[in-house]
């Protein structure tokens, strides 16, 4: 199947999905008052936009979405890449790894709270939790799997210090599996800013929390596509930047 009838099939099925969610509520199928018309969405945007909510809530939660992603990412590198390198490192911090691993982000809330307060830093710091734990494992286990044979070929050439078997070797070597873990943390990130938002904090989950409360389901499902919009908008930036940093690979 080439790409152009993927798309084709791909734009047909969406279109009979919404086909079919707009003629099951004007059938009386789906209860009206509970689910929106999907014809309903774009108007519903559009007041958003003019009253200038939507730009005040999305820049809330790209701010501290920001700040979490590039916090959790950089430290869940870090770490994982010591890990795997440092045996020494590594097994003195396997148990609380393992400890705290099973916790999840939403979990963490009554310790941001006290921390940080009902602010943007406590949104980031839930954030950057579930970020970091996706970016160690796909970090430590990318540079884990290098074979081994690759050192000992860069001593051979002369690259007897840690450092630069680091840059040159180890690195290159485990590149695809960080990228993939930080281009899973991008999905990670937008799946808790919204959680991480619902105690008060600014952003598009305060603004579902209020119109939920409202019953106002279609302000509810502007908000779930913007978030599937920025996601679309982000991991497409990032596949292109991907591309150019593993173009020696083809």
């Amino acid at each position: 199947m080439t790409r152009a009838q993927r798309t084709l099939y791909s734009v047909l099925g969406l279109t009979g999905f919404l086909l079919f969610w707009e003629l099951s509520l004007r059938s009386g199928l789906l209860p009206g008052s509970l689910v929106p018309l999907p014809s309903s969405i774009p108007g519903v945007l559009w007041l958003e936009l003019l009253d200038g909510i939507w730009f005040d809530v999305v820049r809330s939660s790209l701010s501290h979405y920001s700040v979490g992603v590039l916090l959790g990412s950089t430290l869940g590198i870090a770490v994982g890449i010591s890990a795997a390198l440092l045996p020494r490192f590594n097994a003195a911090h396997a148990w609380l790894a393992r400890l705290l691993r099973p916790i999840p982000p939403l979990a963490w809330i009554p310790f941001a709270i006290i921390w940080f307060g009902i602010n943007p830093s406590a949104a980031a710091f839930i954030i950057s939790i579930g970020v970091f734990w996706i970016n160690y494992f796909a970090s430590y286990s990318a540079v884990h799997s290098i074979d081994p044979g690759y050192d000992e070929v860069a001593r051979a050439f002369g690259q007897q210090r840690f450092l630069a078997r680091l840059t040159k070797v180890s690195l290159p070597a485990a590149a695809p599996g960080i990228l993939s873990g930080m281009r899973a943390g991008l999905g990670q990130g937008w799946m808790t800013v919204v959680a991480a938002e619902l105690f008060g904090i600014p952003g598009i989950g305060q603004r579902m929390m209020e119109a939920s409360s409202l019953l106002a389901t279609d302000i509810v499902v502007v908000y779930m596509l913007t978030i599937a919009a920025l996601y679309a908008t982000f991991d497409f930036l990032f596949m292109v930047v991907q591309r150019r940093l593993l173009r020696w690979q083809s």
